[in-house]
């Protein structure tokens, strides 16, 4: 049997990000929509939403005219859409988002990780359902929170880059990737495409530290990937400027490629970008896609 002394110890040095992240995340999503209670709709639920004045296109049997014996005019009750929607969100944790370029400024890994568990909250408040790749399915409520949480604070996993794996999301549900898409895209391409055949629509963030767009190198340097797996050295880096960036607006109009032919959105994001702007957008994106 295992060490109780031991797996204490294992148990709570995992468990030491989680307060962290979460109240970041907290916090963000607080900044963006103090108070949100929630993506409402008209729509077919039971519980009253508001009223409305009765336009020429409105039905005689759709009238409220209790509400509108008190007024000259005649209203519509309107009913709040209480169908929870299902948003699926993967996090690239490879070692290529552990990389800054600079050690005052955060790492794109937890640039991702923050903006995930913050949509997570703002989505759990508004009775969303909200899953992570590859083994959080979808659920609803507060208590999802901190699986979510300790998901995401776990350290970044083997390997070079990360790929979305291949699960299946609910059918006409929304998703979003958060990545920085630099490794192979033959994985992303299939992941996006299986989840477009079943009516999924999302989004793609790529989360970019501004070294990886400006590449400021010069001279003599040593390119090493974060998982040590590639290695060049060259005397002349700033030989290297305009092929790299040539390369990176390659991987861009990639994305914007597939983003069209499946229907997602895409934003590039910069870590030294406030989070808040990112998180809105994100927001504002599943928000209009949600009546899909």
């Amino acid at each position: 049997m295992s060490d109780p002394t031991l797996l204490r110890a294992r148990s709570e040095a995992l468990a030491a990000p989680l307060p962290a992240l979460l109240v970041q995340a907290e916090h963000l999503a607080a900044s963006v929509l103090p108070g949100a209670h929630g993506r409402r709709r008209a729509g077919l639920g039971d519980e009253f939403w508001q009223y409305r004045q009765a336009g020429p296109s409105d039905a005689g049997a759709r009238i409220d005219w209790r509400r509108s014996g008190r007024s000259d005019v005649h209203f519509i009750r309107e009913t709040e859409w209480q169908a929870a929607q299902a948003v699926t969100l993967w996090v690239d944790t490879s070692q290529a988002m552990a990389f800054t370029g600079h050690k005052d400024r955060e790492t794109k890994s937890s640039r991702a990780r923050l903006l995930g568990l913050a949509l997570s909250v703002l989505l759990l408040k508004s009775g969303e359902r909200v899953g992570l790749m590859p083994d959080l399915p979808p659920r609803a409520g507060r208590a999802q929170l901190e699986p979510l949480a300790m998901t995401l604070s776990a350290p970044e996993t083997a390997g070079d880059y990360g790929s979305p794996p291949l699960t299946l999301m609910p059918a006409h549900s929304q998703a979003v990737f958060l990545s920085d898409f630099l490794g192979p895209p033959e994985a992303l391409r299939e992941a996006v495409g299986r989840a477009a055949d079943r009516g999924v629509r999302g989004a793609l963030v790529q989360v970019l530290d501004p070294a990886e767009e400006e590449f400021p190198y010069r001279g003599r340097s040593i390119f090493e990937s974060m998982g040590g797996a590639l290695r060049h050295e060259t005397l002349r880096a700033n030989d290297l400027q305009e092929r790299y960036r040539a390369r990176l607006a390659e991987r861009k109009d990639m994305l914007a490629g597939l983003a069209r032919a499946t229907g997602w959105q895409v934003l590039c994001h910069h870590t030294d970008q406030p989070p808040a702007s990112a998180l809105m957008w994100l927001w504002q994106m599943l928000d209009a896609g949600r009546g899909r």
